[in-house]
């Protein structure tokens, strides 16, 4: 079955690779020149509009989509950003993408579904008002909904937890296996839960709370993405290895210790951190883990953002920074998508990207069955999932 779909803030296209063939994106935009380029590459130039989103006009989106897909900025949302929310310069533009979808809506064209994606952090941003002010205008909007947490570590080795708000036209009825009568642990946490409880009782009236299956486990380590050979960087020399080594702290060089006594190769990541010194100062620490699986990746604005990867094999032991294209192979892209060529460039877009293999298992499971479901269906026993208790945990 064939779908169609708008992608806001589309970067170099990741969530249309995890769509698939069978969706068609009838209408793409993003700012970012870099990222636009390597989203033509791929593409063949496809439907992608290169402006701020605040020059986007509703005639320039073809049609009503299947789904309208927004992976809006995250940097005054996240734990480690600014806090401004949603007032922020790059996270407040969700408010002109959602002038878009009610001007659509308006115009008797509202997508079918909206998913909106971000960071962990918007649940607890301004002490969880951006999301219940984010829940509140897509309720007002005749749209059900209810989110989920995804932590890509379930299908590649990247510790890298998102949220997915999936919200569809109220007269669609929900096949009663996609909903379930109560927030579960795995896609649910305490954080999404506290979140729901504290929203306004009209907007929990119209939640619901998703039925995902547990995906299989993975079979796959950090160390099956980490290349011998790799393009764009270089190992480091003994004496760059040797000033990281001395920023760990004892217990840091302990692991690395204890890694050298497997006699196998064991390659782990390192981050560099600001950490209290004992004395009242700051001092910076280098951070190594070796649990096969990288952090999560992040836009290099500054050097501690990009990780380093340190490989250890009995005495030998070598770093260097994590590849462009292992970066990508993290993101869940295929070898054969074209990454620009300075490091930054393609790094930041894969740190600011969604990894492609969850938006597949999200689609596959809510997002197609949701829209093969015919509209206005009862959907039985079900309907009663709608309001979630406020005492609801985990």
């Amino acid at each position: 079955m064939a779908f169609t779909y708008y992608d806001f803030f589309a970067g170099g296209g990741m969530s249309g690779i995890g769509l698939g063939p069978e969706w068609t994106c009838t209408f793409a935009n993003d700012f970012d020149e870099v990222k636009a380029a390597a989203y033509r590459a791929y593409y063949g130039g496809g439907a992608l509009v290169i402006k701020d989103i605040r020059q986007v006009r509703p005639e320039e989106l073809p049609g009503t989509a299947d789904l309208a897909w927004a992976s809006f900025p995250c940097q005054d949302l996240s734990l480690a950003g600014n806090g401004a929310g949603l007032d922020g310069e790059r996270s407040g533009m969700f408010w002109p993408f959602w002038r878009l979808m009610r001007q659509l809506i308006g115009a008797g064209r509202a997508p079918r579904i909206i998913v909106l994606e971000n960071v962990y952090g918007i649940l607890k941003s301004n002490q969880g008002r951006d999301f219940a002010t984010i829940a509140s205008a897509v309720s007002s909007a005749n749209y059900r909904l209810g989110a989920l947490v995804i932590d890509a570590i379930h299908f590649v080795p990247q510790s890298r937890k998102r949220v997915f708000l999936v919200a569809f036209q109220k007269d669609r009825r929900p096949d009663a296996s996609l909903l379930q009568q109560s927030p579960t642990g795995l896609w649910h946490p305490a954080a999404l839960q506290d979140a729901v409880a504290a929203l306004p009782d009209a907007v929990r009236q119209k939640w619901v709370w998703w039925r995902l299956p547990e995906p299989p486990a993975r079979n796959t380590t950090l160390a099956d993405y980490v290349e011998e050979e790799p393009q764009g960087v270089d190992w480091h020399t003994a004496q760059e290895t040797g000033r990281i080594l001395q920023l760990m702290s004892p217990l840091n060089l302990r692991k690395v210790e204890a890694a050298k006594t497997l006699n196998r190769k064991v390659v782990g990541t390192v981050y560099r951190r600001t950490r209290p010194d004992g004395r009242g100062g700051k001092q910076q620490r280098a951070e190594v883990r070796f649990d096969d699986v990288a952090g999560c990746l992040r836009t290099p604005a500054g050097g501690s953002s990009r990780q380093t990867i340190i490989a250890v094999h009995g005495q030998r032991l070598r770093t260097r920074l994590l590849s462009p294209r292992e970066a990508a192979r993290l993101m869940g892209l295929p070898d054969d998508y074209p990454l620009p060529g300075r490091y930054n460039d393609a790094y930041h877009l894969a740190g600011d990207g969604v990894v492609v293999p969850v938006v597949r298992y999200l689609a596959g499971h809510i997002v197609e069955s949701l829209l093969t479901a015919a509209a206005g269906r009862s959907s039985g026993p079900a309907e009663s999932t709608c309001e979630p208790s406020r005492s609801a945990k985990r």
